[in-house]
């Protein structure tokens, strides 16, 4: 189980993936997938669409991961759009592929949500999600954490109550959202173990390849830009091949600075891409 890897001493890395958005990739997705199983990762997380449009991708991602590359799946599972019964039925799907572990999220509301429907919801948070989980199922779960707030939360210490919540009903561990600033981490860290909390928490790393990628991942994140950071975008962000390389230098260096202070988990967000993610993992290794 992840839970107990992330309770060992050792130092490990996972990497997260997403299903195709269409049938016919799921051939070259098999292939992704068996080339970053390749990196020996502790762990493969799958994504999940919001309000569950994406759950049979997600369960057949995560079966082959399980049961052809033998490697440790974890599920995202959202609520946001679904009730009780629709939770149960994934979970169902899940354990009959011999899948037992999921990252409990909340999700993105759906486009097509009415605020009368988000509003009367089944699941108003993650901790409510898990709750449910552990009392109706034999899953383990992991919840996501934000090193900077989470963007709809209005103070940091209201934010690290809510994390407080996740743990409290059952959360066996977290993820963090990207960050490209390690203090943030560091200091996130500091006050959450302050907070009572005591779960293993895995960094999340996102590597920034094209300048262009930019806008979505911070809108989607909340992270802020340290001046590092925004400096490599001045210089290479209009020289795709050069920013690809100092992109992905300035995720390994992110990553030598966690392990070197102390950091064990890093969580990987590969975009699907196994070449980058082999050049993290050698350089880290």
């Amino acid at each position: 189980m992840i839970k107990d890897l992330l309770h060992t001493e050792r130092t490990g890395i996972s990497f997260e993936v997403f299903p195709p958005k269409k049938d016919e990739d799921f051939v070259s997705a098999f292939d992704t997938m068996r080339a970053l199983s390749t990196l020996q990762p502790d762990f493969i997380s799958v994504t999940y669409g919001a309000g569950g449009s994406k759950s049979k991708k997600t369960l057949e991602i995560a079966s082959f991961i399980q049961n052809e590359l033998h490697i440790e799946a974890l599920a995202h599972l959202t609520c946001v759009g679904n009730k009780k019964e629709d939770i149960l039925s994934v979970t169902e799907g899940l354990a009959s592929q011999g899948i037992f572990q999921v990252l409990a999220l909340r999700g993105d509301r759906p486009r097509d949500m009415s605020d009368e429907q988000f509003a009367s919801r089944e699941f108003s948070h993650a901790s409510d999600l898990i709750t449910f989980l552990r009392e109706n199922t034999d899953f383990s779960c992991g919840g996501a954490c934000y090193p900077e707030k989470h963007y709809e939360c209005f103070s940091r210490e209201t934010d690290l109550a809510n994390l407080k919540k996740k743990q409290d009903a059952g959360a066996d561990f977290f993820i963090t959202q990207m960050f490209f600033d390690n203090d943030y981490f560091y200091d996130f860290c500091d006050r959450a173990q302050k907070k009572g909390i005591t779960v293993p928490v895995c960094a999340g790393i996102m590597p920034v390849t094209s300048a262009s990628s930019l806008g979505t991942t911070i809108s989607l994140s909340g992270a802020s830009l340290p001046k590092a950071f925004t400096d490599l975008i001045a210089a290479y962000g209009d020289r795709p091949e050069e920013m690809r390389k100092a992109g992905i230098d300035y995720c390994i260096r992110q990553i030598q600075d966690l392990r070197h202070n102390g950091v064990k988990d890093i969580h990987l967000y590969t975009m699907n891409r196994p070449k980058m993610a082999a050049e993290i993992v050698s350089a880290i290794r």
